[in-house]
């Protein structure tokens, strides 16, 4: 049995929506999964530092957990969905873990296990949602995964269309976003996606450093030291002068306490795909 699946402890799952400022649900319904993943997408932030500070990665509850709620942090895909999920089954929504490949800037798709998202059932019988918290600048609300047509969205207009061998294309204003595989999977089945991002120098979280989430005016992200807001779609960047100054950025912005700032590693470039948070 995939440990994923056991429910959280109480006071776990209190301090889990304590987090993301959220109450607890009512009901397992589709209009508190909608909030649930607002909530998330402004609390808790899109961001791949650890890879940049040599902290591990362990795709287990408990560490996810530690880290998101105990340390108070974020992370990317696979931490994000696969902590998300553990809430969602904890408080009482069907969830399977979903493998996406990413499409890159050139249009081809990355790696297998490229990206975690999550298919989730409610129990007032609409859906089955697709639910993301883990892509960056992407869809607000949950996706229908059965609907065809166009979803409006204040992130755009998304539409889920057939692909080849039962595959499922994710397109936000006509483009093309991840290639999804709807045959549920464990979180140990990514393990191998989530070396590769960690590791590889054909990642783009290797080369880059990314902190992004959403607020009720648009997003924040600081890249670096390069801090861009978007306020009603109004965008402004600055570069922030000092250490001092992108640590106080960190905790003000994103409530990140770090004790050091980090920084790219060296040596490594790679792929265009098209996570991101600006």
């Amino acid at each position: 049995m995939d440990t994923a699946s056991q429910p959280l402890r109480e006071e776990t799952v209190d301090a889990y929506l304590r987090r993301i400022g959220a109450d607890r649900p009512l009901r397992a319904d589709s209009e508190s999964l909608r909030g649930l993943q607002q909530r998330h997408l402004r609390s808790v932030p899109f961001e791949n530092l650890s890879i940049h500070l040599g902290e591990p990665l362990v795709l287990e509850d408990k560490p996810l957990l530690d880290k998101i709620v105990g340390a108070r942090r974020g992370g990317f895909c696979y931490e994000l969905n696969g902590a998300f999920a553990a809430l969602l089954r904890s408080l009482g929504f069907g969830v399977a873990l979903l493998q996406a490949r990413v499409f890159t800037g050139d249009g081809q798709l990355g790696i297998p296990y490229d990206h975690l998202a999550l298919r989730v059932e409610t129990d007032d019988g609409i859906g089955p949602w697709l639910a993301d918290v883990g892509f960056g600048d992407h869809c607000h609300h949950p996706l229908l995964l059965r609907e065809r047509g166009d979803q409006s969205d204040p992130a755009g207009v998304f539409r889920i269309v057939e692909a080849p061998d039962g595959d499922l294309d994710v397109l936000r204003d006509g483009k093309p976003q991840f290639r999804l595989d709807p045959r549920p999977r464990t979180l140990g089945d990514f393990e191998a996606g989530a070396w590769y991002h960690r590791t590889s120098p054909a990642s783009h979280f290797t080369r880059n450093l990314v902190c992004s989430r959403l607020t009720d005016e648009g997003r924040i992200t600081l890249s670096g030291r390069r801090l861009v807001t978007t306020v009603h779609g109004e965008r402004a960047e600055r570069e922030l002068r000092d250490d001092a100054e992108v640590l106080t950025a960190y905790r003000e912005r994103f409530g990140l306490e770090l004790d050091r700032v980090p920084e790219v590693r060296k040596g490594l470039s790679g792929s265009t795909a098209q996570y991101g948070g600006e």
